[in-house]
């Protein structure tokens, strides 16, 4: 596959480890919206460097952006979803309808509206 083919780069960030669920994460915030805590309490497992990383690379994608709030002490800093994110998150569902249909097992996602993940 060329390495500058469309769907090899997309993959190439999409599919680095934590990056789908943080997006998840962030679609399923009020209005799209989570501090960095936030994201570390829902995903305890992620280190925060990771997460750091991670948000810093959907940042430059235009998969999210960051808002840093310095009018309060502690300094607070928002992640939201674009409008590329949001978008994004219906390639999500589609995988999930798919998976659904195709009777690959996820028990706790076993209906098209899932309530944890809010597809």
């Amino acid at each position: 596959m060329d390495e500058f083919c469309t769907v090899n780069l997309t993959v190439r960030y999409l599919t680095k480890k934590w990056t789908l669920l943080i997006i998840l994460e962030l679609f399923k915030g009020n209005n799209h919206i989570r501090r960095f805590s936030e994201l570390k309490d829902r995903l305890p497992e992620i280190t925060a460097k990771v997460l750091s990383e991670r948000l810093k690379e959907l940042e430059v994608e235009g998969i999210i952006s960051k808002n840093i709030n310095a009018t309060i002490v502690p300094i607070r800093s928002e992640y939201t979803l674009t409008e590329s994110g949001i978008e994004l998150m219906e390639v999500v569902r589609g995988v999930k309808y798919w998976a659904l249909k195709w009777k690959i097992e996820n028990l706790p996602c076993d209906s098209q509206e899932c309530e944890f993940c809010k597809l």
